[in-house]
């Protein structure tokens, strides 16, 4: 696994300078020991104060039964009673954490029926109800359960069902969770900041409604999401839950099903354009930035216009990323690698690769743009190897294929319009459709980000029947799963067995017979953002690199082993998360570190980080990651 990743990744191929292997030996002991290592100075822990030092608070009583960041209900100790004024406050009964996971648990099981708001409430949604009660009351259980059971709870928290929670917002809305900063709130943000009850965060998601997953416009429902991503980032990467912050930057909304309705929750005016849509969001980011110097702030669905714009204009001056565009072209690069790995060839066969993309969205353009990028690197890095990466890409959009011809050419697409000398001997021509492109290119993989599901229609894949490719990948990656592109079942029964297909949803596994399984891969963004944040974090980047990217994404494409990549398994299984987001946040510190861009995090050094080899990286950050543990609470008057 290690070797594949050496053959295109500079981040698994360097060397980190240090000392002798005996010393490595000695300092990775020290590390686990948590008595840190080098430097002179003294000993040094570097495990997470959150998860073992006390919690000195300045409530009691039914204020700390009131706190879903502290209180832990029937497991509070009797000298923890005493302590705290909670004797008489709960039952006798003192029980584990445990049991009061295995409790809840069962009543989730028998709960999850009766939940539901009427007929039209799916299963998935009264089941997110429930754990979103307990989150409200119980913020270290609740982290539990859905680490312990990430497989199960991660589609309730994040796609698909999010989209479903962000649809039905007003009406779920029971406890304010996050900020809000809307239009209205020009030139107060700087003081709004200070509202918020923690000094320090870390993590920040940040949305403005405008795209919610593939569901449009959803104005301040959009929520939602930022609270669903931020949950995964506790849960995957160890972020402390009282150092994230989800936000809602409300500048009104187009859609006009939310304009009339008396429910709603957000500004009641079309959005912002133009230069005051941006100087709502400079203001924010100044603000944010101003009292959290060291946060780091993702963008989460803005629409398409404003999500490259953003992008480029913040990105060099904060510690910032947009996973829509940069998440989404990481997952779907580790993906295209493993397609390559799956035909039993080396990952440096990537630029070989024909690709056509549905969809020139920001998303799809993202990927676009980051897979030419690692093309060209395979190829030398220089213009005649970026021409050659850029012509292995076919790009259709609601119009059909886009050319140089046409007029309104996107900006962002331009570098990938076909040109015309090439038309004629292609067979094709500007605006020719999505079936038509599939019969003349043959391509080796077929990548769907348009939003629309069902796009990849059987005619589409009858098509990709006459692929150039051995085994043909279809990465159907729009969310939620209405607007994946096709289904698994719809793929392999056309397709056969030797195919690779990858969505961004979850789907289920496909019985081919004969004891034969069709994998369904589910190139979720989870595989990498969690990572991206925490090894920004932990490195403590100014700003977050294209090769930090990179390095993330060929992780992740190395992380399966070549016997399941053979077996058409290209992504692995959600409930290895949190080891997965160790691996890809040691490859971004390693990679920030060789460029320069470290700076150390807590007591940990830039120096000190260089010293480190790739095993002790990885303790490093193993070690760095917060865990759902009651801590002791000790209580002090004001």
């Amino acid at each position: 696994m290690a070797s594949a990743a050496a053959s295109i990744s500079r981040s698994l191929r360097r060397s980190l300078a240090g000392a002798s292997s005996s010393s490595h030996r000695d300092r990775h002991l020290l590390l686990l020991l948590g008595q840190g290592g080098g430097g002179g100075g003294g000993g040094r822990g570097f495990v997470t104060a959150e998860c073992h030092r006390p919690v000195v608070l300045h409530k009691r009583g039914s204020d700390i039964l009131h706190d879903p960041w502290f209180n832990r209900g029937t497991a509070f100790s009797m000298t923890e009673r005493d302590r705290l004024g909670l004797r008489g406050l709960l039952p006798p009964n003192v029980v584990s954490s445990q049991q009061q996971i295995d409790r809840f648990m069962l009543d989730l099981k028998r709960l999850q029926k009766y939940a539901r708001d009427g007929p039209s409430d799916t299963y998935p949604l009264a089941k997110w109800r429930i754990l979103n009660r307990l989150h409200d009351r119980n913020e270290t259980m609740y982290y539990k359960v859905l680490i312990d059971n990430i497989e199960e709870h991660a589609p309730i928290v994040y796609t698909p069902t999010v989209g479903l929670v962000c649809q039905n917002y007003s009406g779920l809305f029971r406890r304010p969770r996050g900020m809000y900063f809307s239009a209205e709130d020009r030139g107060e943000m700087m003081s709004m900041v200070y509202n918020w009850p923690t000094d320090q965060v870390d993590m920040i998601v940040v949305t403005d409604g405008s795209r919610i997953l593939g569901l449009g416009d959803l104005g301040v429902h959009g929520i939602g999401i930022a609270i669903g991503k931020l949950d995964l980032y506790v849960a995957a990467a160890g972020i402390n839950p009282q150092r994230v912050l989800p936000v809602m930057i409300d500048v009104g909304t187009n859609n006009e099903k939310l304009l009339k309705d008396p429910l709603y929750l957000g500004l009641q005016e079309h959005r912002l354009e133009g230069e005051e849509y941006v100087a709502v969001i400079d203001e924010f980011m100044e603000a944010v930035f101003s009292r959290w110097p060291n946060v780091i702030v993702q963008f989460e669905d803005f629409q398409s216009k404003w999500a490259f714009r953003l992008l480029q204009r913040y990105r060099k001056t904060y510690r910032m990323f947009n996973d829509d565009v940069q998440g989404t072209a990481g997952v779907a690069i580790a993906g295209l690698l493993g397609a390559v790995r799956s035909q039993g060839r080396p990952m440096i066969d990537f630029p070989k690769q024909k690709i056509v993309v549905a969809g020139a969205g920001s998303a799809g353009i993202g990927v676009v743009n980051a897979a030419s990028r690692t093309m060209a690197r395979m190829l030398g890095n220089n213009e005649v190897a970026f021409e050659s990466a850029r012509s292995q890409f076919w790009i259709v959009d609601a119009h059909g294929l886009i050319t140089e011809e046409r007029t309104d050419i996107d900006p962002d697409a331009r570098p990938f319009a076909r040109k015309k000398s090439e038309l004629s001997h292609q067979g094709l021509r500007e605006g020719a459709s999505l079936i038509e492109v599939v019969k003349k290119v043959k391509p080796d993989v077929i990548l769907g980000l348009s939003a629309v599901g069902g796009l990849f229609s059987k005619e589409v894949l009858e098509a990709l029947k006459d692929s150039s490719s051995s085994r043909p990948a279809i990465f159907a990656m729009s969310n939620p799963t209405k607007n994946a592109e096709c289904t698994p079942e719809e793929a392999f029964s056309i397709l056969g067995e030797k195919i690779i297909f990858a969505s961004g949803s979850p789907f289920g596994n496909v019985d081919l017979g004969n004891g034969k399984i069709g994998h369904s891969n589910q190139g979720n963004n989870m595989y990498l953002f969690p990572g991206i944040g925490l090894g920004t974090l932990l490195s403590g980047a100014r700003v977050i690199s294209d090769g930090m990217l990179q390095a993330a994404a060929e992780r992740l494409a190395s992380y399966m082993k070549e016997e399941e990549v053979l077996e058409g398994i290209i992504y692995p299984p959600i409930s290895r998360i949190r080891d997965i987001t160790k691996e890809v946040a040691a490859a971004v510190v390693r990679e920030a570190v060789a460029e320069d861009l470290a700076e150390g995090y807590r007591d940990m050094d830039a120096h000190e980080l260089a010293r480190l080899s790739e095993e002790e990286t990885v303790d490093y950050v193993k070690n760095n990651m917060w865990s759902p543990l009651y801590p002791t609470i000790v209580y002090k008057k004001d």
